[in-house]
């Protein structure tokens, strides 16, 4: 019997990935329902592909527009669309890819469906955390985590007692920057800060993962994730990105995933967990790889890795703060209207006068992710 997955943010790098697995393992894998944030263009291709029995845009015109390009396919539009889809009864699988916050209410009501569900969105944790993770113990719900990172913690930690973890250790590439000195970052351009050197993705997180904020909030994701005290969590600059995290024990021993740096892989295993099934990448070669080096970050020219820490260390509102207020700065970045040295110190400024709240509850959550846009846009 084949696995019924719904896919939120079909368009994005992750989405098509999904796409890219539910092909290569048609015989095991069904699309029922798709969703994506405005590119019609790309989701009417997948539509007619893949025969979803449901279909949402989140944007309004353009929900419209592919309405009218499919008039025989109800279009779901806005965020009823995208619940609707999170939720859909003949899914057995919610593939939650939206990225940014955008994701949270969907999340909540794939989960409150009891839908098993594969995170992309890492956003959803780092703003709401304990509300999320409280709620999918109650609706016994496993969120297997789609990020290269905590796939590789993930399957480290598969049979394992969370009391008996030393240290989870997250790698990173270090991105186009790591090499280059403190004095020249003042003249990146949004070009140079969208060249990651192993991964393609989306613009967004290559840009984070250029200020290593990418990094900080995968700390912060994994402090959730595991129920792991924020003390507990670090990360490493590993160019090569052949070990994708790993864990400590408290005997001394590690537990390391290493594959090729290809999300198609976490992709796979988050779909077909808890089973594997034959992949799309060739033996690894060990001779050809054999070469691993390891180095600190240095946080005085990555300042978003030290205020995330920070944040993730503070916690109640500062990690939900942090992450709205840096989706502005990011999106600012992009359109030319800060530099990219000013995402780190405006984040910095602006944390500094935040003013912490416990988010127990969506309203205080929503709250202060609208209160951190708010002062993003004109700090």
């Amino acid at each position: 019997m084949r696995k019924k997955i719904a896919v939120l943010g079909s368009t994005g790098s992750i989405g098509r990935g999904t796409l890219s697995i539910v092909r290569h393992l048609k015989e095991d894998l069904e699309i029922v329902a798709l969703a994506a944030k405005s590119n019609i263009e790309l989701l009417e291709a997948q539509v007619r592909e893949f025969q979803p029995k449901v279909v949402a845009v989140f944007d309004f015109d353009a929900a419209r527009s592919l309405q009218k390009r499919l008039p025989k396919v109800s279009v779901l539009a806005g965020m009823d669309g995208l619940k609707a889809v999170a939720a859909f009864p003949e899914a057995d699988f919610c593939m939650l890819a939206i990225m940014g916050s955008l994701g949270l209410i969907p999340a909540i009501e794939a989960i409150c469906a009891k839908k098993q569900i594969g995170l992309a969105t890492k956003e959803v944790l780092i703003s709401a955390g304990e509300l999320i993770q409280n709620l999918a113990q109650e609706k016994g719900v496993t969120l297997i985590p789609v990020d290269s990172e905590h796939s590789a913690l993930f399957q480290c930690l598969k049979g394992e007692k969370t009391q008996e973890v030393r240290r989870l250790i997250l790698t990173a590439s270090g991105g186009p920057f790591r090499h280059m000195p403190l004095k020249q970052l003042s003249q990146v351009t949004v070009k140079e800060a969208l060249c990651h050197p192993n991964y393609f993705m989306g613009p967004k997180v290559t840009i984070d993962s250029s200020t290593l904020m990418n990094k900080g909030l995968e700390m912060i994701e994994a402090r959730w994730l595991y129920n792991i005290p924020p003390s507990q969590v670090e990360a490493v600059i590993h160019p090569e990105q052949r070990i994708h995290s790993c864990v400590e024990f408290i005997d001394g021993s590690v537990m390391a995933q290493m594959s090729e740096p290809d999300m198609l892989l976490p992709i796979q295993y988050a779909l077909t967990y808890p089973e594997r099934k034959r992949g799309f990448l060739p033996p690894y070669d060990f001779l050809k790889n054999h070469t691993l080096t390891f180095f600190q970050p240095d946080k005085e020219k990555f300042l978003c890795l030290k205020i995330a820490e920070e944040a993730m260390r503070l916690g109640q509102s500062y990690p939900c703060f942090l992450n709205a207020a840096n989706e502005v700065l990011v999106e600012r970045f992009m359109n030319q209207k800060i530099s990219w040295m000013e995402i780190g110190t405006k984040l910095e400024q602006l944390i500094s006068s935040h003013q912490p709240l416990n988010l127990l509850t969506l309203e205080a959550i929503l709250e202060t992710d609208g209160l951190a846009r708010e002062k993003a846009r004109v700090a």
